[in-house]
């Protein structure tokens, strides 16, 4: 029986333990370890892991594949603990949402013969913790994969498997690449939204504002609600490429501003155009 081991066992973790005991035929046992003794309880309740381990090394040891599922920052600290306690062979891999400093704490910390790829999935939502864990979450969605150099053929083929085991579509990119792209797409969303809410919460007349909020404001503001340790991470794991993207909205802010301020025209043609592309882009994501 192949032993996994999961160190996090938040909305990601939880998730990937639940699809995991779905997958047919998987003869695998899944050995979960959390900061918090009620996170263990709730997830071994749920389904979600085996068995919970009594600390960091005694989740490791003897499993065959550990999955990192924690904010990034806390990658570097569980590489740096487990590093003397892997056997040969084994392969580690993680799910923060940035990879260049990942891939760097991998190559400083791993001992040879242990195989690093690091994993990015493409899902989540803005509820938090075990309790919000979905068998289903990775269904349909991209996968971030980032084999380190010493990472064996075998040890890829094993992480592309299990990303596709639980229904997801593993995507192998460069991490800095990886950084640069979702620094746009992921990081400065979630950056946009919380601004949002401060701007708008902090006007004077919020209290008559949020009786006038709706649909919009609720989209709007949705990526405000995520986990403020792991937004935290992320914005200091990649800061170089989000002030980068800050940087491009706020050019594009500008250009919308001269519009808007102007006699009007053009506003209705960069409107359209914006739909478009969305659309364009919907179609594409089906």
């Amino acid at each position: 029986m192949e032993r996994i081991a999961i160190v996090g066992l938040g909305l990601i973790g939880g998730s990937l333990g639940l699809a995991l005991k779905r997958v047919p035929k998987l003869d695998v046992e899944i050995v979960g370890f959390s900061r918090r003794a009620e996170t263990m309880a709730l997830a071994r309740e749920r389904g979600a892991i085996d068995r919970a381990a009594a600390d960091l090394v005694a989740a490791v040891q003897g499993s065959d594949l550990v999955v990192i599922a924690t904010p990034v920052m806390t990658v570097r600290l569980v590489l740096e603990r487990i590093a003397g306690h892997l056997q040969p062979g084994s392969v580690v891999t993680d799910a923060g949402s940035t990879k260049v400093r990942v891939m760097e704490w991998a190559a400083k910390y791993l001992p040879p013969g242990v195989s690093f790829i690091g994993g990015h999935p493409m899902a989540g939502k803005e509820t938090s913790g075990i309790a919000q864990a979905d068998a289903e979450l990775f269904r349909d969605c991209v996968y971030c994969l980032t084999p380190g150099s010493g990472a064996t053929p075998e040890a890829i083929a094993r992480v592309e498997g299990l990303v596709k085991s639980v229904g997801a579509r593993p995507l192998f990119i460069d991490a800095a690449h990886h950084d640069e792209l979702v620094a746009g797409v992921s990081h400065l969303p979630m950056l946009l939204s919380a601004a949002f809410v401060s701007a708008t919460t902090g006007y004077p007349s919020w209290p008559e504002m949020a009786r006038l909020a709706a649909g919009g404001y609720r989209d709007m503001s949705r990526l405000a609600s995520g986990d403020p340790e792991m937004n935290r991470d992320i914005c200091l794991t990649n800061r170089e490429a989000i002030i980068a993207w800050i940087d491009r909205l706020i050019a594009e802010l500008e250009l919308w501003k001269r519009l808007l301020a102007g006699s009007g025209e053009g506003l209705e043609k960069a409107l359209s155009r914006a739909r478009e592309a969305r659309r364009k882009w919907l179609e594409g994501a089906q």
